[in-house]
């Protein structure tokens, strides 16, 4: 039996004074996340329609790989940009 992928949907809510940072830090982030072991998919993207507004979807191979992206992220530069910023995310498995 193998074990369930890991699928993360939502947005980050980035208030206006902090857009620039986020932007400049983004491809790194995506970059470095696409290259993780057990990374299937990875996209970071601002919503056309809702100003500050960054779209994330995810998908890891298990609930190992998604909690080691987890862990690089949060020794990362793109957690000092983004710490405190608003998060909206669903976490399902299949």
């Amino acid at each position: 039996m193998s074990e369930a992928k890991v699928f993360l949907n939502g947005y980050i809510s980035v208030p206006d004074n902090r857009i620039a940072q986020v932007r400049a830090a983004l491809s790194d982030h995506i970059a470095l996340t696409r290259a993780e072991p057990g990374c299937i998919a990875f996209d970071v993207a601002e919503d056309v329609e809702v100003s500050g507004r960054f779209n994330v979807s995810e998908v890891f191979e298990n609930q190992a790989a998604f909690d080691a992206h987890q862990a690089r992220t949060k020794a990362s530069a793109w957690f000092k940009v983004t710490e405190g910023i608003p998060r909206d995310y669903e976490i399902t498995m299949e």
